[in-house]
């Protein structure tokens, strides 16, 4: 008896270990706004500034994006510009905000396919 209430007692431990590793994780999508408020990763999607070229700065890639609201943020991207970078439809920056400028890990590229070309998209 005392054997299954330990074996359930590690499960349970387990599941609630489980479930909040997976929800740590989790990196929410949310808007320029959103980005200078949150205190953890994030996810912000957006336009690339043509107004203000992309350029490289020592060790980072350092760009602008906008939102849909026009709000406008600085993106410091930790390594080289991506492939594509500049015909990207639409930039994810996956990362957090410090000083005003977003600090990104990672970056996401949509890019016009050859199937949205024969649509006519």
């Amino acid at each position: 008896m005392k054997r299954s209430y330990m074996l359930i007692g590690l499960v349970v431990v387990f599941v609630c270990y489980a479930g909040w590793a997976f929800a740590d994780s989790l990196t929410p999508y949310v808007d320029i706004k959103g980005a200078r408020e949150a205190r953890g990763s994030v996810q912000v999607k957006g336009l690339l500034l043509k107004d203000i070229p992309p350029v490289q700065q020592g060790g980072d890639f350092v760009f602008w994006l906008s939102d849909e609201a026009g709000e406008k943020i600085e993106v410091r991207y930790h390594g080289t510009e991506p492939d594509q970078f500049r015909s990207a439809y639409h930039i994810v920056a996956v990362g957090s905000c410090r000083d005003g400028v977003f600090e990104a890990d990672r970056l996401l590229l949509k890019c016009p396919s050859k199937y949205e070309k024969l649509k006519g998209g």
